[in-house]
């Protein structure tokens, strides 16, 4: 019966050192928001990383331009271009240059620890 108690007893020690939560340890993990932008100029494909922590979450990122077959992000999107981002008068900007195609396009950035994936709206590129 002794053993019995002491094991309940060493349980209920236990489970209570597991519920309380810092609610401030959880926040401080949470990604940054980030927007990719996209625009286009005949067939130059260009756009803008921002976050609100931008060297982390905006300077040196891959910025993969994809091409839209049938639905955006349906899974048959074709990765059709990538840039590095570069500070530019402040900001992080991407170009692909002239692609010399025509077509949709969005622009996409992989969530990092730190920071949230993005995707910017599909656009149209004509000559």
């Amino acid at each position: 019966m002794r053993a019995l108690v002491a094991a309940s007893s060493a349980l209920v020690a236990c489970g209570l050192a597991l519920v309380p939560v810092d609610a401030h340890a959880t926040s401080a993990a949470a990604r940054a928001d980030v927007t990719v932008t996209i625009t286009a100029d005949g067939t130059d494909l260009s756009g803008v990383v921002k976050s609100e922590r931008p060297r982390v979450c905006a300077a040196d990122r891959t910025v993969v331009v994809f091409k839209v077959h049938g639905t955006p992000g349906g899974g048959d999107d074709d990765r059709f271009a990538s840039d590095t981002t570069d500070l530019q008068g402040g900001r992080y900007v991407w170009s692909t240059g002239n692609t010399g195609t025509e077509g949709r396009f969005y622009a996409h950035l992989k969530a990092t620890a730190d920071c949230k994936a993005a995707t910017s709206r599909v656009i149209r590129a004509q000559r």
